[in-house]
């Protein structure tokens, strides 16, 4: 089995992959990458299950050498990679000479990039999953975000990589954008006809403060007063709460598996990749939208994901 070195962390980097889905109920939150398409892009493109495990890098990535080489892909947000000093073209498979070195800088446009490699990433599974949960310290490599000095496992590739790319309509259709559309939330009718238009009119500023747990916005302050107290019940991916501070959340990939907030609405599910990419003290609106159209959305998105002939040229 091959080996990949960490020899400088860069800001966040941890193992992911798609999560453990269905724990919610035992209080454990899925987790995995915060941008799940690019993970599964660049599985496919290195001829991974799309649920193989990767590195996620935030804002700022790391330096890493391949002792044995490796074939690897590079999504997500562009961290200007470049391998043995010469830059790395993103959304295609390259091929890693024995004792080369990948460098990634800070992002220059989104906020998590991703580092898939044939054969995946080999770390003991929990929950049968390899995502790191941060705020427990479960999954990934020892539960943890990685270090200087780090050897992780890397599996050989199964069959020859084919030479190819994402499509740039593709890319094109799946990039972050700053304008979510969300429906409406459990409890949305709780909330004054006047507080659901500001909450559409705002432009919202996303906060130092976010992590995976959540993104905290800044802008208009709402009041839940008029809401009603309210008994703890299970959240999900993309719910918006509104605090007692006013002040709106999305729950991320690390959220908690239940909450007492008022939820205003919910990101819909082809739009949950997107939260992944939002970087401190960029500016979004929400747009609604109905469940139908959401459901319809899902299904296209599913569709193109799986369909080899539109993804790739």
């Amino acid at each position: 089995m091959s080996t990949l070195v960490v020899e400088a962390p860069g800001l966040l980097t941890t193992v992911q992959d798609l999560g453990r889905v269905g724990y919610g109920a035992l209080g454990v939150s899925p987790s995995g990458a915060a941008d799940p398409v690019a993970l599964r892009l660049g599985n496919l493109l290195v001829e991974n299950p799309v649920s193989a495990a990767a590195l996620e890098m935030t804002l700022l990535g790391g330096s890493f050498l391949f002792p044995e080489g490796a074939v690897i892909a590079v999504t997500g947000a562009n961290f200007g990679a470049s391998l043995d000093g010469r830059a790395l073209e993103m959304w295609t498979p390259q091929e890693v000479k024995p004792g080369a070195k990948l460098v990634f800088g800070a992002t220059k446009n989104y906020a998590r990039c991703y580092l898939a490699v044939a054969g995946g990433i080999r770390v003991p599974p929990f929950l049968g999953s390899a995502a790191t949960h941060l705020m427990s310290g479960l999954g990934g490599f020892q539960g943890r975000a990685l270090r200087r000095g780090d050897v992780l496992q890397i599996g050989r590739p199964k069959k020859r990589t084919l030479p190819r790319g994402v499509s740039q309509a593709v890319l094109l259709h799946l990039k972050p954008r700053k304008k979510l559309r969300v429906t409406d939330g459990p409890q949305s009718e709780r909330f004054s006809e006047e507080a659901k238009r500001a909450f559409f009119q705002t432009v919202f500023r996303v906060s130092e403060a976010s992590d995976r747990l959540g993104i905290r916005l800044d802008g208009a302050k709402f009041s839940i007063a008029g809401a009603g107290e309210m008994i703890t019940e299970g959240v999900t991916l993309g719910a918006i709460q509104i605090t007692p501070s006013g002040q709106p959340i999305i729950l991320g990939v690390e959220q908690q598996t239940t909450g007492g907030y008022p939820k205003i609405a919910n990101v819909i599910g082809v739009d949950l990749h997107r939260l992944g990419q939002l970087r401190p003290r960029d500016e979004i609106r929400f747009e609604r939208t109905s469940l139908a159209v959401a459901r319809s959305l899902w299904i296209e998105q599913g569709r193109l994901l799986s369909n080899p002939t539109q993804l790739f040229v």
